[in-house]
C-alpha cells in the first residue's frame, strides 16, 4: 500500500480518468473520476453503474482504491488502451451460482464488496500486466492464464 500511496501523491494533482470497454455487455465508458484527494460523486455513481454485477444487474459502491490501482497500472504499462472488463461487481446470488460451477471462486470474494475487478488491455500482454499489477503491491492479483485475464483487488497483498 505504501508504493501506491507513494505513486499517488505524486501524481495527486492531475486529474484521474479510466477508460473501459465490458466484455460482456458491450458498453463502453470513459470518465475522468477525480482530481487530486476529490473524487467525482457524479463519475463514482457512474462507474458503479458500469461496473455492475452483469447477470443481474445489481450495482455496488466500487472502492476508489481499485480505480486508483487502474489508473496506475495504466501509467506503468503506458497502455493507450481501455481496459477489458471482465468482472467487477458481483451480487451474493451471482457469486454463488460461480461457486456452484467452479472450484476457484471465493465464498467472500471480494467482487462482492466492489473491491475486485478481473481485466485485461489488449495493447499489454497477459503476463505483462500481472506483473506491473504486482509491482504496485496494492492488492491481490491472481493470473488466470486460460480464461485470459488478470484478477486485482484492494485486500491484502497477494498472488496466486
Amino acid at each position: 500500500m505504501l508504493a501506491l500511496a507513494r505513486r499517488s501523491q505524486a501524481s495527486a494533482a492531475q486529474p484521474r480518468a479510466l477508460a473501459f470497454d465490458h466484455t460482456h455487455t458491450g458498453e463502453r465508458l470513459s470518465i475522468t473520476y477525480a482530481l487530486g484527494d476529490h473524487y467525482f460523486p457524479g463519475a463514482l455513481q457512474a462507474l458503479n453503474r458500469f461496473l455492475r454485477d452483469f447477470r443481474t444487474g445489481a450495482t455496488h459502491a466500487i472502492d476508489p482504491r481499485l480505480l486508483d490501482q487502474l489508473h496506475l497500472l495504466r501509467q506503468v504499462t503506458r497502455s493507450t488502451a481501455p481496459f477489458q472488463v471482465i468482472s467487477a461487481y458481483r451480487s451474493p446470488a451471482t457469486n454463488q451460482m460461480l461457486r456452484n460451477r467452479s472450484r476457484g471462486i471465493a465464498s467472500q470474494s471480494l467482487h462482492l464488496q466492489g473491491q475486485a475487478i478481473d481485466i485485461r488491455l489488449a495493447d499489454v500482454a497477459l503476463g505483462e500486466l500481472r506483473d506491473a499489477a504486482l509491482s504496485l503491491r496494492a492488492g491481490g492479483v491472481g493470473y488466470y492464464r486460460g480464461p485470459d485475464f488478470v484478477h486485482l483487488d484492494t485486500g491484502r497483498v497477494r498472488r496466486w
